[in-house]
This record gives structure tokens, sequence and C-alpha cells, in this order.
């Protein structure tokens, strides 16, 4: 069974910088693409970034790009994304994503909040 679990999120001000984490299980996790979402209050839920098994392809989102970088340890099954420079738009519930077998599957999501 599928299980990835979120964490990282919190209240920063702008400008500022968070790391989340995303530590998988229930599948091989080194060779899966694996993407971060993130939904904003009223907003649609839009990919941020995304990164494949071996971390030779990696995509970002152009609100993302230059900003945050996406990176996995396959070692330890884990995702992350160093957010940096944030922005309140970057205001939502962040969460990461793995397709496998055609089924979409999602953590509980961490919320990051950009106020002063």
């Amino acid at each position: 069974q599928v299980q990835l679990v979120e964490s990282g999120g919190g209240l920063v001000q702008p400008g500022g910088s968070l790391r989340l984490s995303c530590v998988a299980s229930g599948f091989p996790f080194r060779y899966y693409f694996t993407t971060w979402y993130r939904q904003g209050a009223g907003k649609e839920r839009e990919m941020v970034a995304n990164i494949s098994g071996a971390s030779e392809i990696i995509n970002y989102a152009g609100s993302a790009q230059g900003r945050f970088i996406i990176s996995r340890d396959n070692a330890k099954n884990t995702l992350y994304l160093q957010m940096n420079s944030l922005k309140p738009e970057d205001t939502a519930v962040y969460y990461c994503n793995v397709v496998r077998f055609g089924v979409a599957n999602w953590g509980q999501g961490t919320q990051v909040t950009v106020s002063s």
C-alpha cells in the first residue's frame, strides 16, 4: 500500500525559506517520477515540480523556477522541496504525488503560510 507523508510546512515571512519532506513507503520509490503539487484556498491544485527516479529529469512550474529546488534521497525514500524567496502567493497546502499502476496517490499535505 502506497503511503506518502509530508512534513516541514509552517508559517514563514515573505522572503523566507522552508524545506518540505515527503517520506514514501509501500512501493519501490527509486523507480518512480514523484511530484510536488500545491493547492491554495479556493484554487485548483497545481503542479509545482517533479523529478524522475534517478533525478535525471526535473521540471518546474514557472512560479517555482529559480526559487524552489526539488530533490530526492532514494536511500531514505524521501522527496524534498527546498523553497526560497517565499511569497504570499506561495501560501497553500503542499502535497506529494506518485502515480502507480495508473492510480494517483497523495499524502495528507502540509500547510505553508507566507505572511508577515
